[in-house]
């Protein structure tokens, strides 16, 4: 079973049924949390739940592994960055190392650590939502969330409907370069080995044709709901309706509960003494 944010992966769990809207809700208050802590500690509590919902979804546990891979691009640019910004540690606390010319600052690994850590959490999370939430159904969720912004004339219909072919396309995309990669490397290109300008000419022979399909795609994509009629200014109407369970509620007092925990931590008035 392939994993890929965008990519739903039908079931019946529990999570599967949770309400659209609230699993929205619920992803966007744990990005916000993820943001708001700072210390170890709490990114070690804020995870729990978001272990929690992706063992309830039935998830394959061994692609957690493998969503570390772009993180770790991620986290030695940045922190190949913070070396030579951050020269001097703010803190006391933090040991400087001396290389040759170059002082390698303890904070400049925690930085770099506490973005890595949120980038992966935000990523697992999206991960969640896009994987239990069919495409249609995270358009509503997203139309019913943003319904209040039709007062001031906002295109509600038509944002929600772009974000939910956005992500519905990045699972599209993958398999779309997967399949140029393997076309690409059966005519002779190598895109393991070889020096930076080899490598340099190996992506743009990935990258044209992904251009060129993705353009082609989205243009058969624009056609097929032109000759279905859709038409993003007229009056839609829904044969299913979402309703409110009790799981759905717990689910958002639940995370609600957590949000307003981490809140007071900042503030300094949390009864439970954390560090945040």
């Amino acid at each position: 079973m392939e994993l890929t944010v965008g990519k739903y992966i039908p079931n019946n769990t529990v999570i599967h049924r949770l309400d659209p809207r609230i699993k929205l809700f619920c992803n966007v208050v744990l990005i916000v949390i993820i943001f708001l802590t700072r210390s170890y500690v709490a990114f070690g509590i804020a995870f729990a739940p978001i272990l929690l919902t992706y063992v309830l979804a039935k998830l394959p546990l061994k692609k957690l592994i493998s969503m570390l891979k772009p993180v770790v691009v991620i986290m030695v640019f940045l922190f190949i960055i913070n070396i030579f910004i951050i020269d001097k540690p703010t803190y006391q606390w933090f040991q400087t190392i001396n290389y040759w010319k170059i002082h390698i600052s303890g904070e400049a690994l925690d930085r770099t650590l506490i973005i890595a850590v949120r980038v992966y959490f935000m990523i697992v999370v999206t991960t969640i939502l896009t994987s239990t939430t069919k495409p249609i159904d995270l358009t509503r969720g997203l139309e019913d969330l943003m319904l209040p912004l039709k007062i001031v004339k906002f295109p509600v219909h038509i944002i929600a409907m772009i974000i939910a072919i956005a992500l519905r396309f990045i699972p599209t995309l993958l398999e779309e370069s997967q399949r140029i990669m393997k076309a690409q490397a059966s005519r002779g290109v190598d895109f393991k080995n070889g020096g930076f300008k080899s490598k340099v000419k190996s992506t743009v022979t990935l990258i044209i044709p992904l251009f060129v399909t993705s353009f082609s795609k989205a243009e058969d994509l624009g056609n097929a709901m032109e000759t279905r009629g859709y038409d993003p200014y007229a009056k839609r109407t829904r044969y299913r309706k979402y309703s409110i369970k009790w799981f759905d509620v717990s689910t958002f007092l639940a995370v609600l509960l957590l949000l307003t925990w981490v809140i007071l931590g900042r503030c300094g008035i949390n009864p439970i003494p954390l560090p945040y």
